[in-house]
């Protein structure tokens, strides 16, 4: 009955089942070939009306996150990272530590993996649910000073502190005069115990007062960040150096 099966989708449609909908012709046809109940049915329509939402809701997530680039945790070569454990990087990958609302923070030369670490943590954490933050130091600096002029600057800040996991890359990118360092000391003061940071720096907590300059506030900040975190020392050689392409082949 082709016009009842139009009128089921337009019905469907109305009901926001527009994804069941798209397939009802094909799951009905196979239903009137196997014979199935109407349980059966009804519940292979259900868990794929389910399963495309998740999917966009992941894909939502990972727009949302802006990411410079798609790195795992599985494309991450631990090998090439002799600081960091199998077991470490397992207990990374649970997650634990953000349902704690715990931060990490990862220190080390440029080029040994510290944002494919956090890029892979952050992925990971957008597959189980969370909504998460990406952004790089000088690029917040910038947020925190045109947010209220425009729009869209408005809105990429309401869903960093409302995310459950942001990423703070590159800390000691640039120095901050006194008005940047109490603007990020603000969102800091925010995001403190709701949400978890991973924060990537090449010099230690004990070196951002460079960074910050106003001694009052470099304690305030470390004060927040430090309180419930955990510092991963990555060190060796630059990966991007040790593979990097060449114009002139092996010879």
């Amino acid at each position: 009955m082709p016009g009842a099966t139009v009128e089921l989708k337009q019905q469907m449609n109305t009901l926001n089942i527009s994804e069941a909908a798209k397939v009802l012709d094909d799951v009905l046809r196979e239903a009137e070939t196997k014979e199935v109940t109407y349980r059966e049915f009804l519940n292979q329509l259900l868990k794929y009306e389910l399963k495309k939402r998740e999917e966009r809701q992941l894909e939502k997530r990972l727009k949302w996150a802006t990411f410079p680039e798609y790195k795992p945790l599985e494309a991450f070569n631990l090998a090439e990272q002799q600081s960091l454990s199998k077991k470490q990087l397992q207990q990374l990958r649970e997650l634990l530590w953000i349902e704690q609302a715990y931060s990490l923070i990862m220190l080390g030369p440029p080029g040994v993996g510290k944002t494919h670490l956090a890029i892979g943590l952050g992925i990971e954490a957008i597959n189980r649910g969370y909504r998460v933050s990406f952004i790089q130091m000088d690029s917040l600096i910038h947020l925190l000073k045109t947010q209220e002029i425009t729009r869209s600057g408005h809105a990429r800040m309401n869903r960093i502190i409302s995310s459950d996991l942001v990423i703070i890359d590159d800390l000691m990118f640039m120095a901050m005069d006194r008005n940047e360092a109490n603007l990020f000391f603000q969102l800091i003061n925010k995001l403190y115990g709701q949400t978890s940071l991973i924060i990537t720096s090449n010099k230690g907590p004990e070196d951002w007062g460079e960074l910050l300059g106003d001694p009052a506030i470099t304690t305030a900040i470390l004060d927040r960040i430090i309180h419930k975190s955990e510092v991963i020392h990555l060190n060796g050689d630059s990966y991007r150096i040790k593979h990097r392409k060449t114009i002139f082949g092996n010879n």
